[in-house]
């Protein structure tokens, strides 16, 4: 009899309860779980050789109520928890689905030959089903994290306004300069760093959905939603810089646009700042190296960092000339401009989006807010 050995989180030969599989040894240990199990069952085929050829296929989006048995199907295990996974076996065929909690998939098909390996690969992705349409109003937006698993994405239609609507909520200024960006083509493209800084509550992540929509047809907008892990660990950041590239290269039919992919770190203070490099380590140092150094030479990569410091707080390489491809600040409304958006209501100091919808929806706690009485002193707190 052969002997499998699977080590770490797969098995462990060491010590446990036995079995075989086909001509396979194994042995369950306290770490194993029934996912190692119906892993190894699903490699059983392909280990002999009687299922001498796999196709590995990822899936969008997999419904709740997806059936993924293809006809002469016999469903041997399935498993409920943080992801659904199912084994199921054929006459020449063996499948192995996942779905996870993001609605994401896999499926492994092991078959006697390979045509009909892809024959059961493309009915589960048929079955599966693909992302939801976008509309209008929405854009395909990809989010990156460092899971158990390693570095993961995660792809989410969100809402995204056309910039032509959402201009009037931006200083004159700031509303100039953002409209240069969103005009901005491939061809335009010198810095690879779009910096947008400002005080909280100024519209910054309402800019960049906008940007993602009108960059659409030529840029892929992703969100790095830990970004101290990402610049800290050098095989996250090579993973999500191949790893996407090899996504965005193989998992359409049509590759989009340009191939442009548009990074996004949102308040990445400690990352930018005047004392960065002392803080933050070689974290600065591979942002720099992303933008224009050799790490993002050959790549089309940019990155958008928004922050709330001030322009003179920031670290001098970041904002160095020829670095930017924009550098805006994101503000308040002036007194002016502030009453014209409120529709004529006088205002008497610059105010910032956030506090502008605020008032407008009379939750405005400067306004609604009752003064707290003054307290005599003495009285026990």
């Amino acid at each position: 009899m052969g002997t499998i050995e699977r080590r770490g989180d797969i098995m462990n030969l060491l010590h446990g309860t036995g079995g075989v599989l086909g001509n396979m040894h194994f042995t369950l240990d306290g770490s194993d779980d029934p996912s190692n199990v119906l892993n190894l069952m699903s490699l059983e085929s392909y280990v002999s050789g009687t299922q001498p050829h796999a196709v590995v296929r990822a899936l969008d989006a997999v419904g709740d109520d997806a059936e993924l048995i293809p006809e002469g199907g016999e469903l041997v295990r399935s498993i409920s928890g943080t992801s659904f996974l199912q084994l199921v076996r054929g006459e020449d065929w063996t499948l192995r689905t996942q779905r996870w909690r993001d609605g994401s998939g896999q499926a492994v098909v092991t078959a006697e030959t390979r045509e009909r390996a892809e024959e059961i690969a493309a009915f589960v992705a048929e079955q599966a089903g693909s992302p939801e349409e976008l509309g209008d109003d929405k854009v395909d937006m990809g989010f990156w994290y460092r899971s158990a698993r390693g570095p993961f994405r995660s792809t989410r239609s969100i809402a995204a306004p056309q910039w032509p609507e959402i201009a009037q909520n931006y200083s004159s200024a700031s509303a100039s300069a953002l409209g240069k960006l969103m005009a901005t083509q491939p061809s335009d493209v010198a810095g690879r760093l779009v910096l947008l800084h400002g005080p909280p509550g100024t519209g910054k992540t309402t800019a960049l959905r906008a940007l993602a929509r009108e960059w659409a047809g030529w840029c892929q907008v992703d969100t790095v939603l830990d970004p101290e892990a990402f610049f800290a660990d050098p095989s996250y950041l090579m993973e999500v810089i191949i790893g996407s590239e090899m996504e965005l290269s193989l998992g359409d039919d049509e590759p989009k646009g340009e191939g442009w992919r548009l990074m996004v770190l949102e308040d990445c203070d400690e990352l930018i700042r005047g004392e960065a490099k002392e803080a933050s380590g070689q974290s600065l140092a591979r942002l720099l190296n992303l933008t224009d150094g050799l790490l993002g030479q050959g790549r089309e990569i940019m990155v958008a960092i928004t922050t709330n410091e001030r322009l003179d707080r920031l670290h001098p390489a970041v904002v160095r000339p020829g670095r930017c491809l924009a550098q805006i600040e994101v503000g308040e409304l002036s007194a002016a401009e502030s009453g014209d958006w409120l529709g004529g209501e006088p205002v008497t100091r610059p105010m910032t989006l956030a506090e502008l919808y605020a008032r407008r929806g009379g939750t405005d706690p400067t306004m609604t807010e009752p003064r707290i009485p003054q307290q005599s002193v003495g009285q026990y707190l």
